[in-house]
């Protein structure tokens, strides 16, 4: 494959190729996430963005010859609607700059590519109201930067280029804690900016002409929007999962384990399955992997310590849950996507639990986007959302800081309809949107209103942690309960009460009048009670409102104003 331009067909295998790679290593990626919670997602969202474009790109591959044009519009689209959260919208911006670029001709040259990485990081800069330095977009700019400087020298060997780059951009990745002090506490390099480097170092592998397979399984080519949901649950039905047991465990060493030790490791389990991720810190060693032996992992683990904190989980059994609960979900939707009588102005919100869905809906929220922080939902399911509601104008509450991009981008490509996002960041932010919703007021007049209130609204969650770390100036240790604020971590436990109640004090000012605590799917309606009775004792001046949200992971979610 190796040559000093890129044709159409060669840029198609490229992609899929940093596509697959990024896939292969997106539960490694979700692990860098800052906060050690049981819901990093940033591997796992730009994995699927990249997949949407995947899929149409896989499409035009199948059919034969690719013209450049085509590509790049496959590879655009595909991306832009498929994006989920910051990460997935930033690195689908990326692709849209770098395509706009690379369309315009029939083989791209190292000063072409240098071009589009500029003009990639451009678009993906423009994208975010408020760009941070320590991200992804720092390291896309530096490997433009060094894509220019390498092209201005007259470098003429495309291999060698995207080497230098790639490394370049390395270097970067790994200056990013220095950034970013919250990285640095954590102990890791910006999540999104090492998922956009496993992209590039795929189109390396596949450039130089390593042996990738290209071929997507019937889940990545399977679509998730509304209109083919039969389609995409059969081809799901029939997905044929490789290893069936995800596989975790911690081992407590007890001989040495250095470079060589781990190397044979990995490679051991490489032998028996795949998604392996190994990570060494001093006596322990926190190993995952998915495969259908199980005790084959196990066994060769014991030989280097004591094992703790062991899960097996039986990923063919959760698949087809998943599928059942899937085709429950696309059966009451039904009923919903027939014609409504047209409104003037309707509400879309993103919710997760059965108790917070129903709070929105009693508020009049017209559809329900179900996803969250435990999954972000895609610009592909905000426009099918919006396809659902009969209005002229439709408020987006997105609910969660990760979404808000994936709501921007689908307001951007309606066009009949006039779409608003208020820039709601957590739940109780959204239910106070809505509320203060007047319909006599104008959609600008209601618009800053919904704005402004929303900013009266601390919202405190309450979560356990996956992993030892140190951030925020508390000790955390795994299985600590946290609870976690709009800046930050704010109380560690081993108490849920506790925990929360602590939280709730870290919440609180003088001004605050309405304290409103929302309970998940695992606590029940006595310890709610019991930590109510906690609150109106200690702050018997403001009204105390307990409701069942039924949301997972998170065990209370507070807010205060």
């Amino acid at each position: 494959m190796v040559s000093n331009t890129i044709n159409a067909g060669t840029m198609a295998k490229l992609f899929l190729a940093g596509a697959k790679n990024l896939e292969s290593k997106k539960e490694w990626i979700n692990e860098l996430n800052v906060f050690p919670v049981p819901d990093g997602d940033t591997g796992t969202n730009m994995t699927l963005t990249i997949m949407s474009a995947a899929r149409e790109v896989a499409a035009l591959h199948d059919m034969g010859d690719v013209d450049m044009q085509s590509l790049c519009k496959a590879i655009s689209s595909g991306s832009l609607r498929g994006a989920r959260g910051n990460s997935g919208v930033i690195l689908s911006q990326l692709f849209r700059g770098f395509t706009k670029v690379v369309k315009e001709y029939d083989e791209v040259t190292i000063p072409v590519v240098a071009s589009a990485f500029e003009k990639a990081v451009e678009t993906a800069y423009k994208a975010v109201m408020k760009p941070k330095e320590g991200t992804i977009l720092t390291v896309a700019k530096g490997a433009a930067v060094k894509a220019r400087e390498l092209a201005d020298s007259g470098m003429e060997d495309m291999a060698d280029f995207l080497a230098q780059v790639i490394e370049r951009a390395d270097e970067v990745l790994e200056q990013t804690p220095d950034m970013l002090p919250v990285l640095k506490q954590a102990g890791v390099v910006d999540s999104g900016g090492q998922g956009l480097m496993q992209v590039l170092k795929g189109v390396y592998d596949a450039y130089t002409g390593k042996e990738i397979d290209l071929t997507l399984s019937s889940e990545q080519t399977s679509h998730s929007d509304g209109k083919s949901a039969g389609a995409g649950l059969e081809a799901q039905a029939s997905a044929d999962i490789k290893f069936g047991y995800c596989t975790e465990f911690i081992i407590m060493l007890n001989k040495v384990f250095n470079i060589k030790t781990e190397m044979d490791f990995k490679a051991y389990l490489e032998s028996i399955g795949d998604s392996i991720v190994v990570v060494a810190d001093e006596d322990v060693v926190k190993v995952h992997v998915h495969t259908n032996d199980p005790g084959l992992a196990i066994q060769k683990a014991l030989k280097y310590g004591a094992l703790s904190n062991m899960k097996i989980d039986n990923m063919r059994l959760e698949h087809q849950e998943k599928l059942f609960k899937q085709s429950q979900k696309e059966a009451a939707k039904k009923p919903e996507a027939e014609e409504q009588p047209k409104k003037d102005v309707g509400f879309i919100a993103v919710s997760v639990g059965d108790g917070i869905n129903e709070i929105f809906k009693g508020l009049g929220v017209d559809h329900i986007i179900e996803g969250g922080q435990t999954m972000n939902p895609s610009t592909e399911d905000m426009l099918n959302a919006i396809d659902q509601v009969n209005a002229d104008t439709i408020f987006i509450l997105p609910n969660n800081k990760n979404i808000i991009l994936a709501a921007n981008q689908a307001q951007s490509l309606v066009k009949d309809k006039k779409i608003v996002v208020i820039p709601t960041k957590t739940v109780p932010q959204g239910i106070t949107a809505v509320i203060n919703y007047v319909p006599d007021l104008t959609v600008e007049e209601n618009t800053k209103t919904m704005t402004d209130e929303i900013a009266n609204v601390a919202t405190g969650q309450v979560t356990y942690a996956v992993r030892d770390t140190s951030i925020d100036g508390k000790d955390i240790r795994q299985g600590d309960f946290m609870g976690i604020g709009d800046s930050g971590i704010l109380s560690v436990g081993t108490a849920i009460s506790d925990v929360t109640m602590n939280m709730i004090d870290e919440m609180m000012s003088d001004e605050m009048e309405l304290i409103s605590i929302y309970y998940g799917s695992e606590i029940t309606q006595e310890d709610a009670d019991s930590l109510r009775e906690r609150v109106e004792s200690k702050y018997s001046s403001c009204d105390i409102e307990l409701q069942y949200g039924g949301q997972p992971i998170y065990y209370y979610i507070v807010s205060a104003e």
